[in-house]
């Protein structure tokens, strides 16, 4: 949702098919929150970026007022708190809750996300052990579906509705779908993983999430000349 509404001092940097940036951009979303989205080219990065993530540079960036926030998952736990009056909750109110969403939002960063990029620059067997691992860790989060009574027979990781969990694994959704296309793999299985592939396919079309999902054939095409970038051989010089 971009705009320039009450909240029209909030800008949004980012790179159109990253899925980090679509976490931010579907937490905003479902708050509601009007946003200016700014482009950035990772290859020449811009003057904004570079002093509002000086440490990593990266993108992306929400700033409020003039003051920056970094890290995806960072920026939708401070979209909670700064917007904690608007429907719907993205964090749970009990603490215990709070916790278990904490460490499996963590789980997915620090297992599934780095198999990812593994899957996009490896190739060969380098590529297939990180495919095994990657379908690993999603047999690990479809058990948790299945016996964490957090999650056990709910719509979503958040409930009744699209929370914490929800965002850090949602927001990988199209880049998981494209990555298997381009790599001719199976990255979720719907026989091995029918829970998580139900909850995917139902996350991709809820309201205010089906809206912003990126167009599938540009997803392909970002992934596709990511791994162009990363798997072609040095030029000689």
């Amino acid at each position: 949702m971009e705009g320039c509404a009450q909240e029209g001092q909030v800008k949004l940097l980012g790179v159109e098919y990253s899925p980090f940036l679509l976490r931010v951009r579907i937490a905003l979303s479902l708050k509601g929150i009007h946003y200016e989205f700014i482009e950035e080219d990772i290859q020449n990065k811009s003057e904004l970026l570079l002093q509002t993530n000086p440490v990593h540079k990266k993108i992306p960036v929400l700033i409020q007022n003039g003051k920056p926030v970094c890290e995806s998952m960072i920026i939708v736990q401070y979209i909670e708190e700064a917007w904690g009056n608007k429907a719907p909750n993205l964090m749970p109110k009990d603490p215990y809750d709070r916790a278990i969403a904490r460490f499996w939002a963590a789980f997915i960063d620090d297992k599934v996300v780095p198999c990812l990029r593994e899957v996009v620059t490896g190739q060969g067997e380098q590529q297939q052990k990180a495919v095994q691992e990657l379908v690993a860790n999603f047999l690990i989060l479809e058990e948790s579906v299945r016996t964490n009574p957090c999650f056990s027979g709910k719509l979503y990781f958040g409930g009744d509705e699209i929370g914490f969990v929800d965002i850090a694994l949602g927001g990988l959704s199209a880049f998981v779908k494209a990555l298997g296309k381009a790599t001719n793999s199976v990255l979720i299985d719907e026989e091995k993983m029918p829970l998580l592939s139900a909850w995917m396919d139902r996350f991709c079309e809820a309201d205010g999430v089906k809206e912003g999902m990126p167009d599938p054939a540009k997803v392909l095409e970002f992934i596709s000349a990511m791994r162009v970038k990363f798997t072609s051989p040095p030029t000689a010089k």
